[in-house]
């Protein structure tokens, strides 16, 4: 059977497999002129008797973490429902920058209904190639039309993490999902096709969209970070999504906490994550400009305290005392390298402090060299005079004239031109 047989088989197994319980969360950039008239903090879900609300989530997370998190959120829970859609809530958050006031992020959760498979409307959402189904996210479910009133959806003109929409997936399989979710039933493993299931739904693709090269599938599954022996987790650039791995019972089954988990904390850490790229990103647009007109010093100092602000309230690689959520936000760290870009923008960071302070050093060096050249023949002449006991106003005045021209003459040689180019911030051509 040839590689391209298997990959069709391959893609249309999974884009039939339809799950107990399956759901996802679009991200999606959006300009909040004014705070919505919604309830404050993150959509809430609970589980038993505890609920993940704002209050319940924060214990979770380091302070600096939750301020960002679901200080300025607020969510609407909502029972809109259009095909196989139905829309469990919207949430709205604030994550302004110094150059995007407005900023939010919105975040719509989604159920999809049973007996539909999810993956195909994975796939319509990045308009794949045959997808053969519309975007789910237009008509009533449309962003636009969702969040009219409230918040902007018109693509934002600066840069910003999310290009397009992100999604995060939860799906949980039924006895009938075999290989392609559930555990191995004689070694007990998760089988390569359950892993290569789990990218699907995390990129929004079948083997047909994207093939992959049997000398990658090792590096690919390693992405993969097993939560429990009952599900996994795999964050890609472009969506995350999290797989059952036993077949679900029903309410009262541990994915109930699993789904608690997946659609509050663990989102909230990619939430964290975007955050955090969204200000890399427009740190690394401003460092470029930096040059740019005058005022050299004045715009390194602003980057320098935007880059202070920007580490004591956002920048954590371990957010929380809950294990998965820090593995989720480094796996998107790690995806998306921000860890390198922010080493790179505090390394030229400090390379601008470093010129600054040495262009700064010469204009003081500069100042007392004129001092000095001004001050050498007039002094010079005034001594002379007073050693001669000359004080005629004629005397004087041809001292004075003779210090200028020595003045003038010494700042003709190449120490004062020096001299004057150190005055003037820039390297004498």
């Amino acid at each position: 059977m040839g590689e391209g047989v298997r990959r069709r088989e391959a893609s249309a197994a999974q884009a039939a497999v339809v799950g107990t319980r399956q759901h996802f969360a679009v991200l999606l950039p959006v300009a909040l002129a004014q705070d919505p008239p919604w309830a404050a903090g993150p959509l809430p879900f609970t589980v038993a008797a505890q609920t993940a609300d704002a209050a319940g989530r924060r214990g979770l997370f380091t302070p600096s973490a939750a301020r960002a998190l679901y200080e300025r959120r607020w969510h609407r829970r909502t029972a809109l429902a259009e095909g196989p859609l139905r829309l469990d809530g919207m949430e709205l958050l604030r994550t302004p920058t110094a150059r995007a006031a407005l900023q939010a992020l919105a975040v719509l959760h989604f159920t999809v209904a049973d007996g539909t498979p999810m993956l195909p409307l994975l796939r319509a959402i990045s308009h794949r190639r045959l997808a053969g189904l519309p975007d789910p996210l237009s008509g009533a479910m449309a962003p636009a039309a969702l969040l009219d009133g409230v918040a902007d959806t018109s693509a934002p003109a600066g840069p910003f993490a999310l290009s397009r929409p992100y999604t995060v997936v939860f799906l949980t399989p039924d006895t009938g999902a075999g290989p392609l979710a559930l555990r191995d039933a004689v070694s007990g493993e998760v089988p390569a096709e359950a892993d290569a299931f789990l990218r699907s739904l995390a990129s929004r693709s079948v083997p047909d969209d994207l093939p992959a090269g049997p000398e990658v599938v090792p590096e690919m599954r390693a992405e993969v970070r097993r939560i429990s022996a009952d599900w996994s987790a795999l964050v890609l650039r472009q969506g995350a999504a999290f797989l059952g791995h036993r077949a679900d019972t029903g309410a009262g089954d541990f994915y109930d906490w699993a789904e608690y988990n997946a659609r509050s904390v663990y989102l909230d850490a990619l939430l964290l994550g975007t955050i955090q790229s969204n200000h890399i990103d427009e740190l690394t647009d401003d460092l470029s400009g930096v040059f740019d007109g005058p005022g050299l010093a004045r715009r390194v100092s602003a980057l320098e305290q935007r880059i202070a602000l920007f580490r004591s309230t956002y920048w954590r690689q371990h957010l929380s005392a809950h294990g998965p959520a820090n593995d989720l936000l480094l796996a998107f760290q790690c995806k998306v390298r921000l860890p390198e870009r922010f080493e790179l923008i505090l390394a030229e960071a400090a390379d601008y402090a470093r010129l600054v302070q040495t262009q700064e050093s010469q204009q003081i060096a500069g100042a007392l060299g004129v001092l000095t050249i001004l001050g050498l023949p007039l002094g010079t002449a005034l001594s002379i005079l007073q050693v001669l006991g000359d004080s005629r106003p004629r005397d004087l005045l041809l001292a004075l004239a003779g210090s200028f021209v020595a003045t003038a003459a010494a700042l003709t040689t190449r120490y004062g031109r020096l001299v004057l180019s150190s005055l003037r911030g820039r390297p004498r051509p």
